[in-house]
């Protein structure tokens, strides 16, 4: 198994824009081979930022690759985007094979 993880630091104050822009978008992952779950996590806030996790569950990493070079990859991420000031900086992408 393996998990996909992106950190993204958004501004104070547009949290609920980064979360309906997530909760609206459609993600073409259930019809992707190997896609198990996906969650949005919203964690700890500073005085600049909330800090939020997009969380990924696959069978394999091979999976997951297969994923990010798929047109339902490039159709996900080419929807509309937030708006300018939303995002602190690029996502942090972190990847984890699972360890029984």
């Amino acid at each position: 198994m393996f998990i996909a993880m992106n950190r993204f630091r958004i501004a104070l104050g547009r949290e609920e824009v980064f979360e309906t822009l997530w909760r609206e978008r459609d993600s073409y992952l259930a019809d992707v081979e190997g896609f198990e779950r996906f969650h949005l996590l919203r964690g700890p806030s500073d005085d600049e930022c909330t800090l939020f996790v997009s969380h990924t569950q696959w069978r394999s990493h091979e999976d997951f690759v297969a994923w990010t070079e798929s047109d339902a990859f490039r159709k996900a991420h080419g929807q509309s985007k937030a708006p300018p000031g939303t995002y602190l900086g690029h996502p942090q992408f972190e990847g984890f094979e699972v360890v029984v």
